[in-house]
């Protein structure tokens, strides 16, 4: 199960549209942290009705996973996604809770992700993130759980 973390969306466009149109006719496109058995890991999801193109994500801060020998933030995802189908998700390892915290990085990170319709319309959302509510989170990893039923 995913956890999300706050948000705050604020979506402009380029071209202004008619007043008609409703917001479930366009992409919506969303960066968010996803925190699943001590495990962290980082999405792009157009989670709207429409394809969205030249999707990219920018990051107020840098941060770094797999023990800290990986930019996260410049990978090739965050970049440029060409197209990105509706409902289509694509996600990353990040690190394990644990390493990410020990390390102090950042955990308080602002994405801002822009993209464009199939009508050229622009599209900016600012999604701000606080990886702290993530800490003091019990689990259990599956691995435990399966050498304890016997697996």
């Amino acid at each position: 199960m995913a956890l999300n973390s706050g948000k705050n969306r604020t979506k402009t466009t380029a071209g202004r549209r008619g007043a008609s149109e409703h917001a479930q006719d366009v992409p919506e496109v969303i960066v968010d942290f996803i925190f699943e058995d001590g495990l962290l890991f980082v999405a792009v999801e157009n989670i709207g009705p429409k394809p969205a193109l030249k999707v990219t994500t920018r990051f107020n801060r840098k941060f770094f996973g797999a023990g800290g020998n990986e930019d996260i933030s410049g990978k090739a995802m965050f970049q440029n996604i060409e197209f990105l189908a509706p409902g289509k998700k694509i996600m990353t390892f990040v690190d394990t809770s644990t390493a990410y915290f020990a390390r102090k990085e950042p955990d308080k990170i602002s994405a801002t992700v822009s993209w464009r319709d199939a009508n050229g319309a622009a599209f900016k959302a600012k999604i701000d993130h606080d990886l702290a509510i993530y800490q003091d989170i019990a689990y259990i990893q599956k691995l435990q759980l399966n050498r304890e039923k016997g697996g």
